[in-house]
């Protein structure tokens, strides 16, 4: 397992180089008089302003050199030291917050990560149970009712369920809220008493003992946690359902049954065991897509997350905090498929053999 993990390790260097390399392009897109404009906080009204930006920042440089002052930071023709750079942590400064797109990411990056969390977990428990049971009941009553469930909640689209839960349980029965925390304890968690540990509400209100802002908290979570669920249900229980009527069909699934094994051994550890290696890749990249912000639901639902923050970043041509965005997902998603990888290894040992 460790040389597996090691050749996984090695190979992300390349991978994170490609994906840098391509947001650089991108950025690419634009021409030098454009980008300059990106680089200051105050839009450059004449053009010595526009040349004395070009020049200091090396925006007319061969490309190559362009990407390694990008990276690595530019180099300050008056003192010679080098400012800025991806690698030190500057992404550049974001019009719509007004504040360092670094800064941006680190302040709403908790909200999603929370609601991520608590998504993943009706996510995967109801997905998998309801794909295995579909597979194990294959062409009942509940598999039929299953495969419709998965065909409508597909098709269906995130924006309509979300706006339907809205409308039933916020406008008419005044249930669940809209936001991450109500007005009053919003107020609260801001006031020198209230100490945020980690920046998820929920964890920080049982860490603070404020049971009364852990259930505002879920309350405000309730409504974009079910609108994520049922989408992603519809994909899990699927991909579930599929690959345990695959694994089903065996050869070794007769053989253990033909030993008289009782089928309750026979599903869990060899049929469920087998099937969710597709499975592991399709949670792995829900999460990394979930905490990268789902941008519809938390525009909808006014959760200020970085789906909001992406949303408000495209409807204002904010490139850097887009851009900042898209290297974010990008870094995310090679870690997760890591994980993913790993996760392979603890499933099925032979794979590391290949």
């Amino acid at each position: 397992m460790t040389a597996y993990i090691i050749r996984r390790l090695l190979i992300m260097p390349l991978i994170m180089f490609g994906v840098t390399l391509l947001i650089f392009s991108m950025l690419q897109i634009l021409g030098p008089v454009e980008r300059s404009a990106l680089y200051v906080r105050d839009i450059p009204k004449t053009q010595s302003q526009i040349d004395a930006i070009i020049r200091r920042y090396g925006l007319d440089d061969p490309v190559h050199l362009q990407y390694w002052n990008w990276m690595v930071g530019y180099k300050d023709p008056e003192t010679g030291e080098r400012l800025g750079g991806v690698l030190r942590g500057d992404l550049g400064f974001s019009r719509t917050g007004r504040e360092p797109v670094t800064d941006m990411l680190k302040r709403r990056f908790p909200a999603t990560l929370e609601l991520a969390l608590w998504a993943m977990i009706p996510i995967i428990a109801g997905g998998i149970w309801m794909g295995i049971k579909a597979a194990l009941n294959h062409n009942k009553l509940f598999d039929q009712i299953v495969r419709v469930f998965a065909t409508i909640g597909w098709s269906f689209p995130t924006f309509v369920l979300a706006l339907l839960l809205l409308l039933i349980f916020y406008a008419r029965l005044d249930w669940f809220q809209t936001g991450r925390l109500s007005t009053e304890f919003t107020l609260l968690v801001g006031r020198p008493g209230f100490t945020k540990y980690t920046g998820l509400m929920t964890i920080d209100s049982l860490l603070n003992l404020r049971f009364d802002v852990f259930l505002d908290a879920l309350r405000h979570l309730v409504l974009p946690v079910i609108t994520l669920a049922v989408v992603q249900w519809a994909l899990l229980l699927r991909v579930t359902r599929s690959s345990m009527l695959e694994e089903m069909r065996q050869d070794y699934v007769r053989t253990a049954r033909a030993k008289g094994l009782y089928e309750s051994t026979v599903v869990n550890k060899h049929i469920r065991r087998n099937a969710l290696i597709p499975v592991i890749t399709i949670v792995g990249g829900t999460l990394a897509g979930l905490m990268n912000g789902v941008v519809v639901t938390e525009v909808i639902f006014n959760y200020p997350g970085l789906g909001q923050m992406a949303a408000a970043a495209a409807t204002q041509l904010d490139v850097l905090t887009m851009l900042g965005f898209a290297l974010f997902n990008g870094v995310l998603f090679i870690f997760a498929y890591l994980i993913v990888d790993i996760m392979y290894v603890v499933i099925d040992p032979r794979i590391r053999l290949s």
